[in-house]
């Protein structure tokens, strides 16, 4: 009946808007791994399975400016930037091995994408 394919229709429409707008939350936000090749040993091994973000990683031997226009003063260092700007950053302790946890780090990627609602 034309009931159901108008139900039907509009569960789909509903379904695309939801993956629009979570696409749009989660691209806003970028979370960047700042390391280096002499420190590989102490990258975190769950930064990769950070979720509702876009990764990245950038090796401060490779891009020196990078390293210069972030104040990266130790590796790893992630930052965590919403639409360009740094909103959040953990760093190494003085043994160049990260402190935060991926819980930790997950957990301020929730808060930002819940401050959009």
């Amino acid at each position: 009946t034309m009931k159901s394919i108008n139900k039907i229709f509009g569960v789909y429409l509903l379904i695309i808007l939801f993956i629009l707008l979570a696409n749009t939350s989660f691209g806003q936000i970028v979370v960047t791994q700042f390391t280096a090749d002499w420190n590989k040993q102490n990258e975190p091994e769950w930064f990769g399975k950070l979720k509702e973000c876009e990764l990245s990683k950038a090796d401060i031997v490779e891009f020196p400016k990078l390293q210069k226009k972030h104040n990266i003063i130790i590796v790893p260092t992630i930052i965590i930037f919403k639409n360009g700007k740094e909103v959040k950053r953990f760093q190494a302790d003085i043994s160049f091995k990260m402190v935060a946890t991926r819980k930790e780090v997950q957990s301020s990627i929730s808060e930002l994408i819940m401050d959009k609602f």
